[in-house]
């Protein structure tokens, strides 16, 4: 296990090369990028799918609005602004098609006019991970149904905005800014004309941000700004510095005085509140050492402080929390939130803690006509109170989680899985019967940062991550997990340099895919294990940059960092080869990326251009050639926004940057190659997804209706592309046919039928769009055809069996195209249509006025090679498909093929008595006509006592037939059920997914077809023999005679 000396000096001298050659090669990549052919338009048919959990992810922004006690927003940190009118029961995004971005780090809400509405972009309590940036300032005057960008863009973080409580166009923005890097793009900002312009009142240094902004809102020039001096680096958090501080102005932010008496020398993040109660009293949450740090009070508007508490509990982590918050009608409450939230009755001496959804808290608004109503943002969402806090609404309604990484297993239907952010490591049903609800998701290994790794085909123990190198498997059967951590030791509070191994927070846990009993497990070193953890093997030296000085505290100068988010130099992707056993392709987080081709007996630096440190995020391996890797590495951390992918096809010999068309701010997390159709990559970015189809030499937005929103990972399974995201939880893209096989061709063409791809026989019985209820995919064969223009005239899809025989027909026109029975067909457009086949043969037939005890929906089909024909004008296209069983479900060919024959007599059953009623009352509709008419003629009496005993034996008849006087659902337990009705419980209880039919289905079926031969020989004595003689009767008297339907006439007597 050595790193190869002379291979070491080959690659550096390659890399000196690449870099080279990366200028040259720009330019013609941006040109080739301009002429690709593909829009994204090509295939808006394809839609993504939300999947869940319902299980809120972090904010740090809410509002209420005052005057409206229903009415809130919170604001997730990735998944943009959601809006409740129902006191929290449902949640709706209201930002989406309006943000560049998703986090979200200020909300407020106007007082004089509730219908204007700021959010300030970029959460403020950055994390050392899962933290996204912002792009400036969004303003709604219509209550959040538009929005507006207003400026303010190079802002990154925004941690406050405070609304003049009489002039909503007079507003006040706090700016953090960016956390990796100087930047004048920091401050207090104003803007008088509702974000037209702004000028920046207060700035303090490029190191200082805004933490916090406090408006006296009973003298609205009378401000209070806290700033925070801070840096982020990829090894710590520098919190404090010479910048921190608080500053007041009396005159509307046009001049600021810093505040000095009585509050500490060194100071860091800070959050300031002042009382609405009374004015003069001002609270401040000061980080500081030395027992300095805590809660501060001035009674005096600011001109003195006083400390009143130094409890640990009001200042630990103080980079993430530090926010208070004054009561608004009592001037001695007031709250602190931090790990838990805190409330002090006695003016801040003392503190005791309120129960809330979950642990971790960052922003809270407080009626000011009524504090008892309250909505708070924690690491779970948003939750609202209406008791001052006694109890809150419930965080299981918001599908806005972080995600690190996803996981998908191979059952049917799949599973996905992922370690979600403050919570816990999960895994979630792709599909479940009714929709995927709360029931469906369940915890598993790991925790919040974990990477997951199992057998795919029996995933039943489940190996899951934490920090430090924490790791546990757990056991499907027994639900229950144990620890195999390589050394265990506690990290938390320890420098990395003094610990045997460094993990990093998301330590990636992969499984060989060759062999899944063996797990890879990422520290400095390469681990791996054959017996499921009991023992691990080190199969690597230290593959990091190892340097030293980069493993000290995590956080200073006041507050250390220890949980692990700030390790360093270590291992941070693994990426076995699936065509190669012995190759492993690993990549740091200090921006290196080693190869081994003997299973880790010798490792070799293929490092990419020469970038320096940056975090090697992602490496796939081509599932096409074993020589071709896409690396995507990101700077973010350094202050570089731009995208960093390479793409080698000679083991990392050499590389090529392939990123034109994906714009500078959008930087690249992960790149996957469909395994189907060479060169098709997936990008996923901090604002959402690319797409190429030359291997990454051009790309082009694949956004489709995604949110905006950061995707960390993404996983191809079964033909679904599913996206991990940074704030909107799971995502699937189901069905990647289409872009499969979309190409300038195709979409050149006048008319394409895409070829759709293996579709299961199976049911999940839609989504009744409950709360907290995720959507299945889209049931039946999803077929895709396109044309070049809107098309005109008459279109048909056909569905034809094996033998060539229709048993489907969808018309645009039903009456043009000749039988108005035909299901209709969506208009087609210009570009990608989608159109399901619900795998059933054609409907029955309705008859007017009946309310049917069971569906008139046609048979399901069996399994089975099929067709589907689209006919336009004389253009005309054909492709075959197939249709698998579920594989859930124990059923020989056999047994699926009776139930189809059983199913094709029951319906040919009932399609015949409904035909029959609809005949037998169109002819009684002309007998009643003509008794009508011969009232007053010569021999009436005749020709009326014929007609109403024909017209009776016909009302008797359909009596038998169907039960005419059910009108509602409940009439089945009212008038007696006849005989469609019995058919069609049969039916129900045979057309199922699960196909063996039962001896007593088959019994019944004959007792019901021999009820119906009795049923339709009385049907033709009438149409035949009673019939025939009431038309002697009009023929011998001149009145004309009735009308028979063409397919009674030509069809033969039932015998």
């Amino acid at each position: 296990m050595t790193l190869t000396p002379f291979w070491t000096v080959i690659m550096r001298a390659r890399r000196i090369l690449t870099a080279l050659s990366l200028l040259i090669l720009a330019a013609a990549e941006h040109a080739a990028a301009q002429a690709s052919w593909f829009d994204e338009s090509m295939v808006s048919a394809m839609k993504w799918r939300n999947v869940g959990p319902f299980r809120g992810g972090r904010s740090n922004a809410v509002s209420g609005v005052r005057g409206a006690p229903r009415t809130f927003y919170f604001g997730s940190t990735g998944g943009g602004v959601w809006k409740t009118t129902d006191g929290g029961e449902n949640w709706k995004n209201v930002s989406d098609g309006y943000f560049g971005t998703g986090s979200v780090g200020a909300i407020a809400v106007s007082e004089s006019d509730p219908n204007v509405v700021y959010v300030g972009m970029g959460e403020h309590a950055v994390r050392g991970v899962m933290t996204s940036h912002g792009d400036g300032v969004y303003r709604s005057t219509d209550g959040g149904k538009s929005w507006t960008h207003v400026g303010l863009e190079g802002t990154r973080q925004i941690s406050r905005i405070r609304i003049h409580p009489r002039y909503p166009d007079v507003v006040y923005v706090a700016a953090q800014g960016s956390p990796y890097g100087a930047t004048e793009d920091r401050g207090v900002y104003r803007s008088m004309d509702g974000g037209l312009t702004w000028n920046k009142v207060l700035y303090v240094s490029p190191d200082a941000g805004a933490s916090d902004v406090a408006l006296d809102m009973n003298n609205p020039r009378v401000l209070y700004a806290a700033f925070w001096d801070h840096r982020r680096y990829p090894w710590m958090v520098r919190s404090g510095g010479e910048g921190s501080g608080i500053w007041r102005s009396t005159d509307s932010g046009d001049t600021w005085t810093r505040l000095d008496d009585g509050l500490p020398d060194l100071m860091g993040k800070i959050g300031i509140d002042v009382s609405r109660a009374n004015p003069d009293r001002v609270f401040a949450n000061i980080e500081a050492a030395d027992g300095k740090g805590g809660v501060y009070r001035s009674d005096d508007g600011g001109d003195t402080w006083t400390q009143t508490t130094a409890e640990r509990i009001v200042q630990t982590r103080s980079w993430y929390y530090m926010e208070v918050f004054a009561d608004p009608r009592d001037e001695n409450t007031v709250y602190v939130l931090n790990a838990p939230m805190l409330r002090s009755i006695d003016a801040g001496k003392t503190f005791t803690r309120v129960q809330v959804g979950h642990g971790d808290t960052h922003d809270l608004w407080i009626d000011p006509d009524d504090p008892e109503r309250m909505i708070l943002g924690d690491d779970g969402g948003g939750e609202i109170s209406y008791n001052g806090g006694d109890s809150w609404s419930t965080l299981n309604n918001q599908p806005t989680a972080q995600f690190y990484r996803v996981s998908t297993d191979n059952r049917f239907p799949y599973h996905i899985y992922g370690g979600q952010q403050d919570n816990s490591a999960l895994g979630i049903a792709s599909a479940a019967v009714g929709g995927i609800g709360w029931e469906d998701f369940y915890s598993v290994s790991g925790c919040e940062s974990a990477y997951l790794a199992f057998d795919e085909d029996d995933p039943r123990w489940v190996f899951g991550g934490c920090y430090q190198g924490l790791i546990d498997v757990w056991d499907r059967v027994t639900e229950q997990s144990k620890p195999v951590m390589a050394y265990p030791y506690l990290g938390l509070g320890t420098h990395p340099v003094d610990q045997k191994y460094r993990f990093n927070w998301n330590a990636p846990i992969v499984a060989s895919p060759q062999d899944p009993d063996v797990i890879y497990h990422g520290g400095n070193v390469l681990f791996r294990t054959t017996d499921r953890g009991q023992s691990w093997v080190e199969i690597s030296p230290d593959l990091t940059r190892d340097d030293e000085e980069k493993q000290g505290a995590g956080g200073g100068p006041i507050t250390n960092e220890g949980a692990g988010g700030e390790n360093y130099n270590t291992i941070f992707y693994v990426a076995p080869s699936p065509h190669e056993e012995e190759v492993i392709w690993v990549g740091t987080d200090d921006g290196l990326v080693q190869l081994t081709r003997d299973g880790g007996e010798s490792w070799i630096d293929v490092t990419p251009g020469n970038l320096g440190e940056a975090l090697v995020n992602s490496i796939e391996v081509s599932p096409h050639d074993p020589a071709t890797a896409y690396v995507v590495i990101t700077r973010y951390k350094f202050n570089d926004f731009t995208p960093h992918v390479f793409r080698t096809t000679d083991y990392g010999a050499s590389w090529r940057r392939i990123v034109a068309g994906i714009p500078g701010e959008a930087w690249v997390r992960v790149v996957r190659e469909d395994p189907v159709r060479p060169g098709l990559l997936y990008a996923g970015t901090e604002t959402g997804m690319y797409v190429s189809f030359d291997a990454g030499v051009s790309w082009a937005p694949f956004q489709l209706d995604l949110p905006v929103v950061p995707v960390t990972d993404l996983t191809i399974r079964n033909g679904d592309l599913v996206a991990a995201t940074q704030g909107r939880a799971f995502w699937v893209l189901d069905d990647l046919s289409p872009l499969r096989q979309v190409s300038a061709e195709t979409t050149a063409a006048p008319m394409r039928l895409l070829r759709p791809r293996t579709t299961v026989r199976a049911a999940f019985d839609g989504w009744g769009g409950g709360r907290g209820v995720a959507p299945n995919p889209p049931s039946g064969v999803q077929l895709y055809y396109s044309f070049a223009a809107d098309p005109e005239g008459l279109v048909t899809l056909e569905i034809l069996d094996a033998m060539g025989t229709v048993v489907r027909t969808f018309a645009t026109n039903p009456e043009e195209a000749g039988n108005e029975d035909f299901a209709e067909l969506p208009d087609p457009v210009a570009g990608m249509n989608r159109f399901a086949w619900d795998l059933r043969a054609e409907s029955l037939p309705e008859v007017e006025g009946l309310m049917t005890y069971g569906s008139l929906q046609g048979r399901t089909m069996p399994p089975g090679i099929y067709q589907a024909r689209l006919t336009w004008g004389d253009q005309e296209q054909m492709v075959d498909f197939e249709v698998v069983p579920d594989p859930r479900v124990e059923a020989t060919e056999a047994q699926y093929g009776e139930q189809d024959r059983f199913l094709a007599q029951a319906y040919g059953l009932v399609r015949e008595l409904y035909e029959s009623v609809n005949t037998l009352r169109f002819v009684k509709g002309q007998v009643d006509e003509i008794v009508a008419s011969v009232e007053g003629q010569p021999s009436a009496d005749t020709v009326i006592a014929a007609g109403t005993a024909l017209a009776e034996k016909i009302t008797g008849l359909e009596d038998l037939l169907i039960q005419s006087r059910q009108k509602t659902f409940q009439d089945v337990i009212n008038f007696l059920n006849q005989l469609d009705a019995q058919m069609l419980h049969l039916i129900g209880s045979v057309d199922g997914t699960v196909p063996p039919v039962t001896a007593g289905a088959r019994t019944r079926l004959g007792d019901l077809r021999t009820e119906w031969l009795e049923r339709a020989r009385a049907r033709d004595v009438i149409l035949s023999d009673d019939l025939s003689a009431f038309e002697s009767l009009l023929e011998e008297l001149g009145l004309g005679h009735v009308i028979l339907p063409t397919y009674v006439k030509e069809r033969r007597p039932v015998t």
